[in-house]
């Protein structure tokens, strides 16, 4: 390239960037993926306005094979972002209505779009017809996963048991319509490289059986050294480009193997926060760059301006087969899968989303001569078009008051209801959160038939998050980070023998949607931090019990100290005082000494718990009621009517008699 080209190929580079982005946010603004803004970015840098002199002007011949190359280099890393983000664990429990769904959205399409090929085949004068019908048959069949997690996210739809099917299903209609796609593929080059393809399914073997678990070392460097190091990332991108490699020179698309290492990448667990980091690093120049360049490399070939009549009685049938047939099968496949009329509906129109994963596949057929321009564009316009029309549709079919009635009933399914004492507790910063838990396990700990919740609603940022052209704005995979970070915090409290229900939903506003978050969870505890915005809000009704954790608890307490007073607060403090003796095996000492707090402390000693009155001793854990939140209290207690914390008596009675073993 001379000094010349280098500058103007640099330049294209910043006006597609910018324009990329303008029409990304034009399109948001509209209610739409950004996705849809930068693929129509690309077919406005293309032939079909002014004759196409915008493309020869800014894209001569000379620059495409460099600009080609990048194009190339975004999808493997987009593919990649893909399959790391393709959780097959989405699909346990709901195996049968996502089968039905993904199979009855992949048999009817395929269908139709099989036979619309053979309709085309005469009119493109194509020779190799089985492919080509069998191309456009997958182009139909194909969901865009990325592009329908964002719509759910959108909308807090993934918190719904609708909203997981869908994700389930689209999971498993990803990995259909690849394999699909990989037989056509096979079927159109076999070539020299037949015997290579034998190659594939040993390939695939070797990196799940082999690969995935040195990967997962990756793990270890990343929880050592507490962060994503160069060296971590230089490894996930070598092994990246090389599984690219490796699909391509066994007759396959770079792009499998780009897919495949997404997906025997470690995702569980401590893992989940290292996918995080990979996915933000990469997407930056991924997203910002290097698929917006693939959409101006797939709207080059993109000629609008050349459709006349009959192109466009193709395109009405071509929509109406993509319609028709993915929203078709979808609704029979839910139907049979046990949903009915507007749930079911709901699913077909998620299923009927496709985006930038069909564009992936349109240029794959353009690549192999499987599509002419004509038909490729047509093609495009059919992927615009159904992804367009997504969003709308569902929120006429499915208005946000289903959605929030829908996300009640999935918390409340979530929970269960066969809790006697049911025990929240409220995290805002999970790393801050272990003496919540600590004080959560432990009051679970003192009573049988108790349930520990633990609750840490994630702040959905729209005006920081990533616009990534993957479709989930982060938003998930932030989720998963902080619900990886939930179970550690789950694992602290199975330490003490008791199993926590870990709960991670999104939240547009978090102060305006806990409490009914909370309603629906129907807590009897509320354990949370100070200064919490809700708290006077949580407390309103008086039915709930509210502790409040105050500072960090003693590594290893002497004893428990209640500091009383009259009424039920003061009784309350010495009920959850009592619960953290028994949990802990300690001592329990009521505060100050003499009068009435004789009287308890021995009525307590009657009762099983090892109990005096005196001073706090140094190193106790001090409980104090909620208006005498002193220096030394580590706790508050605000009584609850749930709790009924004045007949004291009965409540220490229905602590867990087993704990009580060696306190006497």
């Amino acid at each position: 390239m001379t000094d010349q080209e280098v500058g103007l190929f640099l330049a294209d580079l910043a006006v597609i960037i910018l324009l990329a982005r303008l029409l990304g946010m034009a399109a948001k603004r509209l209610g739409q993926p950004p996705v849809l803004g930068e693929v129509i970015a690309g077919i406005l840098l293309g032939p079909t306005l002014f004759h196409g002199r915008i493309t020869t002007t800014l894209f001569p011949s000379t620059l495409r094979p460099p600009l080609t190359a990048l194009a190339d280099l975004g999808v493997v890393m987009f593919m990649f972002a893909v399959g790391y983000l393709l959780d097959l664990h989405l699909i346990r429990g709901r195996e049968r209505v996502a089968a039905s769904v993904s199979v009855g959205s992949i048999i009817l399409p395929l269908s139709l779009g099989v036979g619309l090929g053979l309709w085309l085949a005469s009119r493109h004068h194509v020779h190799k017809v089985l492919p080509f019908a069998l191309f456009v048959g997958t182009a139909m069949s194909v969901t865009a996963f990325p592009v329908l997690a964002r719509i759910l996210t959108d909308r807090n739809m993934h918190r719904t048991r609708i909203g997981s099917i869908a994700l389930a299903s689209a999971a498993t209609d990803d990995v259909l319509a690849w394999s699909l796609l990989a037989v056509v593929v096979a079927i159109v080059e076999p070539g020299s490289q037949q015997f290579r393809l034998l190659l594939a399914p040993v390939y695939a073997g070797v990196m799940f059986a082999l690969v995935r678990p040195l990967l997962r070392r990756l793990v270890d460097v990343y929880q050592l050294r507490g962060r994503l190091t160069p060296n971590v990332l230089a490894v996930v991108l070598a092994g990246l480009l090389l599984s690219s490699y490796a699909t391509t020179w066994m007759g396959l698309k770079y792009f499998f193997g780009a897919f495949l290492f997404g997906v025997v990448m470690p995702r569980d667990g401590a893992a989940a926060a290292l996918r995080e980091e990979i996915l933000d690093r990469l997407e930056q120049v991924s997203v910002l760059m290097l698929l917006p360049v693939f959409f101006v490399v797939s709207g080059l070939s993109v000629n609008l301006s050349s459709v006349g009549l009959s192109g466009l009685v193709e395109l009405c049938l071509i929509l109406l087969v993509a319609v028709v047939g993915k929203f078709g099968g979808a609704f029979i496949g839910a139907s049979l899968g046990g949903f009915r009329g507007r749930r079911a509906g709901v699913l077909a129109t998620l299923m009927n989303t496709r985006g930038l994963t069909t564009i992936v596949i349109l240029s794959v057929g353009l690549q192999l001569h499987i599509l002419d321009q004509s038909l490729y564009s047509l093609m495009i316009v059919m992927a615009v078009v159904t992804t367009m029309m997504a969003g709308p549709l569902l929120r006429l079919i499915y208005p946000d008051r289903f959605v929030a009635r829908d996300i009640a009933e999935a918390d409340r399914a979530a929970l269960g209801t066969a809790a006697g004492h049911r025990i929240l507790v409220l995290i805002e910063a999970p790393e801050t959160a272990a003496p919540l838990v600590d004080i959560g396990a432990a009051l679970a700990a003192s009573r049988e038939h108790s349930q520990l919740i633990l609750c840490h609603l994630v702040a959905q940022e729209h005006d920081t998050r990533s616009e990534d052209a993957t479709g989930l704005g982060g938003e998930l995979r932030e989720t998963a980070g902080t619900t990886g970070n939930l179970e550690a915090l789950a694992n602290r409290a199975s330490a003490r023998g008791v199993s926590a229900v870990v709960r991670s939903p999104f939240s547009q506003d978090i102060a305006a949607e806990l409490p009914g978050y909370v309603a629906a969870a129907e807590p009897d505890t509320i354990v949370l931090g100070p200064g919490s915005p809700i708290r006077e809000t949580l407390a309103a009704d008086g039915a709930v019990q509210l502790i409040t954790v105050l500072r960090r608890l003693p590594e290893a307490p002497s004893a428990v100290a209640a500091l009383w007073t009259r009424g039920e607060d003061g009784a309350a403090a010495i009920l959850v005082a009592a619960q953290l003796a028994v949990a802990d095996q300690l001592k329990l000492v009521i505060s100050p000494a003499g009068g009435r707090r004789a009287s308890l402390a021995a009525g307590l000693t009657r009762d099983g718990i090892a109990a005096s009155d005196g001073p706090p001793p140094s190193g106790a854990i001090v409980v104090a009621a909620d208006a005498d939140s002193s220096g030394d209290a580590h706790l508050t207690v605000r009584a609850g009517t749930r709790e009924a914390s004045d007949d004291l008596d009965q409540r220490i009675q229905d602590l867990d008699r087993s704990s009580l073993i060696g306190q006497r």
